[in-house]
C-alpha cells in the first residue's frame, strides 16, 4: 500500500506538528540523512500531537507500517504531518507522514510515513484512560 500512496496521495494529511531543517550532522557516509534520526524527528512529531489527544503525558509502545520513499539531502526543509486514525481506552494510533521541500528545486515530496501507537500513562509510567473527546 505505501508504495503507490505515495503517486494517490499528493498532498499532505493531518497537522502540522513540526518543521526541521535536515543537517550534515545527521548523514550517513553517503551524504543521506539517516533514517533512525528521522524515525526520533517522527516519535517527537507524534509524542506532541498523542499527548494533546490523551490531556497528558503518553509513551510509544509501536511503530508499524514504515517504508522510507526517497531519501532525504542535506538543508531539505522536512514537514511532518499528524493525523489521529484511532483512539481506544488508554491507546492512540497517529499516523505521521514526513515531507520534504527540497531547496533547490522547491519541489514538495513525500519521504516516509508510519503509524505510531502511543499509550497514555500517568506520572508513575501507568496505562491510564484516554479522557472523552470534548465537543
Amino acid at each position: 500500500m505505501i508504495e503507490h500512496e505515495e503517486e494517490e496521495n499528493l498532498t499532505p494529511l493531518g497537522d502540522l506538528a513540526l518543521q526541521i531543517t535536515a543537517l550534515p550532522r545527521e548523514t550517513n557516509g553517503f551524504g543521506d540523512i539517516y533514517g533512525g534520526w528521522l524515525v526520533s524527528q517522527m516519535d517527537l512529531a507524534g509524542t506532541a500531537m498523542a499527548s494533546k489527544v490523551a490531556g497528558g503525558r503518553v509513551s510509544t509502545v509501536a511503530i508499524d507500517r514504515m517504508a522510507f520513499l526517497v531519501p532525504v539531502a542535506v538543508g531539505a526543509q522536512l514537514s511532518f504531518y499528524t493525523q489521529t486514525l484511532q483512539v481506544g481506552r488508554s491507546s492512540i494510533q497517529m499516523l505521521v507522514e514526513v515531507w520534504s521541500d527540497d531547496p533547490l528545486s522547491s519541489e514538495q515530496r513525500k519521504v516516509t510515513e508510519a503509524v505510531f501507537v502511543f499509550v497514555a500513562i500517568d506520572g508513575s509510567g501507568r496505562t491510564r484512560p484516554v479522557p472523552p473527546r470534548r465537543g
